[in-house]
């Protein structure tokens, strides 16, 4: 409460100093949250930003936001259930599990659930509405936080339009599926100088899966979400200042039929797309509710103010099998699957073998049930100034923000009866675990773009100060009435950063930084913070719609956390941390786009061609002996897991009047699963796999298009994952058709 009220101290004191001056020309579409927004250009960045338009979404039409970003040169990635809706999702190296080591949001308010007391985001916004996401990575970052190692990610969400126009576009295809994305709004002027308006929006997608449960044909594997958001907003003039209000209200539900379960390699070559009889009962149920109330200012002298505050509700519960235990013990789902010869007898209870019947307990699921709150308000206020011979544009930003993860948690236990599942106990809620994780966060940052003719230096510096508590209470105790456990910690933190952009000449632009990285330890973990120092350099070619970009960076980690979560495969106690030491992540990004038919000079169509490559070397630079899965004992030389050397992408389009076409292929290397070096065990070893997705439209008039997509083209088989237990595959072929029309 006590940061909640210095934030809105600063808030005040920001509008008052922004209101106290005017002067010309109010501009309204300033994005003063947002670092590239949607009328901006990712060039104008000192440092690695993309921004992926609306026009760049709507060509192969993604909903997966893991499909989007492979695009984007940089970005580490690993699938999980085909579908992407729980990414995983790292920036130069960073861990990516449930991406929690990177800034996720959308507008450029946290989306995550609990992004400082539980960082794994369970819940993403979904990238089927978005009008566009913006990626940071380097020096820019220092203006977001907590988490500044590898970067953030924005969605960017519809806005209100400017006159009333909407969008419904409708899809259909194979696993049954079935999309639909609507949204309407607009700005009418109902007094001189006074606008009102809103928008109404829908979202709603579903398919049964492409995966077959054994002895459970008729289950679906899929998923079915619904997402409706609507806003209100009002804009009126005032005396050398133009105002406006916005209130928005979003809410979403998912149930997915996913599973933590995956196959045995022997199992994964006969048939990838094959589900264990034990997982029939696993899904995973996601309510998520925002509020937000935003006013921004924009001053005829150039000043842009706005404040906003948002509260975000996200109750998830994932029921799923967590262990087997065949009457010698529990045993992990990664341990059996690892080694079914050792494990026959509770690989058969898992498989369910017609005809087996097991001892009662035999399968132990689990309701992961977590409720979470994040609430806050944040400020920016930003202007130009003429200072000592060089051109300002500053910012000073304030955000005081706390949540909370509630886990109140139990098991039920089945016997496998004739390869169907059959309960025979269960704990009372809380039982498995009762406890809730809360944090309290201020964070200030002020940056100043100081232009001195074709240079431009971007110094920045933010400010955290994190208070972190855990509350248990005992497993049997409900009503959380008696005795507790508390353990906290607090964190001050500065985070500096610098960078620098030179403009060659009109076409070639240099530019580099040099930030702090940093991420906070969980409210009850004993390592040490995560930190780095990051540096990065890059050159930027633009002629036209043509570019080339190339960039180098090494991130120079202090300390790198792993944090033990069941989606990394267990084998440790869950929210612990383990320090991983010295760690050397370097690599090189590049990317390129140009029109093939303006270069021939042919009249009449259009031929883009874009690319982007990765290539990223990531070292333990220390020996240690770690409880932690995915880094075991390292020795100073390993690599990191789940980072590919090479990853390259590649797309071609053909437009000609009211056709289009694009044909996208993204390229992964060979991955470890395991901490080391030289070749790579078989049981540790992910192959590299090619994905070619295709896209074909025709304008059947000006307002009105059809298309074709089709998802993994070649019908690729690869392995996506071994985590959390089991090879995983990715998704197959899949035919989809839509029909969109704006008016």
């Amino acid at each position: 409460m006590r940061t909640l009220l210095l934030a809105s101290t600063a808030v005040l004191a920001l509008a008052a100093n922004a209101a106290a001056e005017n002067s010309s020309d109010a501009d309204l579409n300033v994005e003063t949250i947002t670092i590239i927004g949607l009328k901006g250009d990712a060039r104008d960045v000192a440092g690695s930003a993309t921004l992926l338009s609306s026009e760049v979404l709507q060509v192969q039409d993604y909903t997966d936001i893991n499909r989007v970003l492979r695009q984007v040169p940089g970005v580490n990635i690993q699938e999980e259930d085909g579908y992407g809706l729980r990414p995983n999702i790292g920036l130069r190296g960073t861990g990516i599990d449930r991406s929690a080591n990177i800034v996720l949001m959308e507008d450029g308010i946290l989306a995550a659930p609990a992004p400082y007391s539980a960082a794994a985001a369970y819940y993403s916004p979904y990238v089927g509405r978005m009008a566009g996401v913006e990626i940071v990575k380097g020096a820019a970052g220092v203006r977001y936080g907590p988490r500044t190692q590898g970067g953030s990610i924005n969605f960017l969400s519809t806005p209100v339009p400017e006159s009333w126009s909407g969008r419904l576009a409708i899809t259909a295809g194979e696993e049954e599926a079935r999309r639909i994305h609507a949204y309407a709004g607009g700005m009418t002027e109902v007094a001189q100088g006074v606008r009102l308006g809103g928008l109404a929006e829908a979202y709603t997608d579903s398919a049964d899966g492409f995966k077959t449960i054994d002895f459970n044909e008729d289950r679906s594997t899929g998923f079915d979400l619904t997402d409706f958001g609507a806003r209100l907003r009002a804009e009126f003039d005032g005396t050398g200042v133009t105002h406006a209000v916005e209130l928005r209200y979003q809410t979403s539900d998912e149930t997915s039929d996913e599973t933590y379960m995956g196959l045995t390699d022997a199992d994964f070559a006969a048939d990838p797309y094959r589900r264990y009889a034990a997982s029939a009962n696993d899904q995973i149920n996601v309510d998520q509710s925002r509020w937000v109330l935003r006013y921004d200012a924009a001053f005829d002298n150039g000043l842009a103010f706005t404040a906003l505050g948002y509260r975000n509700e996200v109750a998830r519960n994932w029921f799923k099998v967590e262990g087997v235990n065949a009457g010698a013990g529990r045993r992990s789902l990664g341990a059996v699957l690892s080694d079914p010869v050792t494990y026959s007898a509770e690989y058969a209870i898992l498989t369910g073998q017609p005809g087996l019947v097991s001892i009662d307990g035999a399968v132990i699921s689990r309701n992961n049930n977590r409720a979470y709150v994040a609430e806050g308000v944040q400020a920016e206020l930003a202007g130009d100034a003429a200072l000592l011979g060089a051109n300002h544009r500053w910012r000073v930003g304030v955000r005081a923000h706390r949540d909370s993860e509630d886990r109140f948690q139990n098991e039920v236990f089945y016997r496998m009866d004739n390869s169907q599942l059959v309960q025979t106990g269960a704990q009372a809620p809380g039982e498995h675990d009762n406890r809730v994780s809360e944090a309290e966060a201020l964070a200030i940052f002020v940056q100043d773009e100081i232009s001195f003719g074709a240079l431009t230096l971007v110094p920045g510096l933010r400010y955290e100060r994190i208070e972190g508590t855990q509350t248990r209470w005992a497993a049997t105790d409900q009503a959380r009435t008696g005795a507790t456990t508390v353990t906290g910690s607090t964190t001050d933190v500065f985070i500096p950063g610098l960078g620098v952009r030179y403009q060659l000449n009109d076409a070639v632009t240099l530019f580099g930084g040099v930030h702090r990285g940093f991420s906070p330890s969980s409210p009850s973990s004993s390592s040490d913070p995560e930190d780095a120092v990051n540096w990065e350099a890059g050159v930027r070619w633009t002629g036209g719609s043509a570019f080339v970009e190339a960039i180098g960076f090494f991130n120079d980690y202090s300390n790198l956390i792993g944090t033990c979560t069941a989606s990394t495969g267990g084998g440790c106690t869950i929210g612990a941390q383990f320090d991983g030491g010295d760690v050397d992540v370097r690599g090189v990004e590049l990317s390129g786009g140009f029109d093939l038919a303006a270069l021939g000079g042919w009249s009449g169509v259009s031929v883009p061609l874009r690319g982007a490559y990765t290539w990223t070397d990531a070292e333990f630079q220390t020996a240690f002996a770690s409880g932690y899965s995915p880094w075991g004992n390292v020795q100073a030389g390993d690599k990191l897991p789940y980072l590919p050397e090479h990853q390259w992408f590649a797309s071609v389009g053909l437009e000609h009047g009211r056709f289009g076409s694009q044909l996208a292929v993204t390229w992964n290397g060979e991955r470890r699963t395991r901490a080391g070096q030289g070749s790579i065990p078989a049981a540790e070893f992910l192959d590299s796999y090619a994905v070619a997705d295709l896209a074909v439209w025709y304008d059947l008039s000006d307002a009105l298009r059809a298309r074709v997509q089709v998802r993994n083209l070649t019908d690729e088989v690869y392995a996506a994952s071994r985590s959390p237990a089991g090879l995983r595959p990715g998704a197959p072929r899949a035919v989809l058709f839509g029909l969109s029309a704006n008016f």
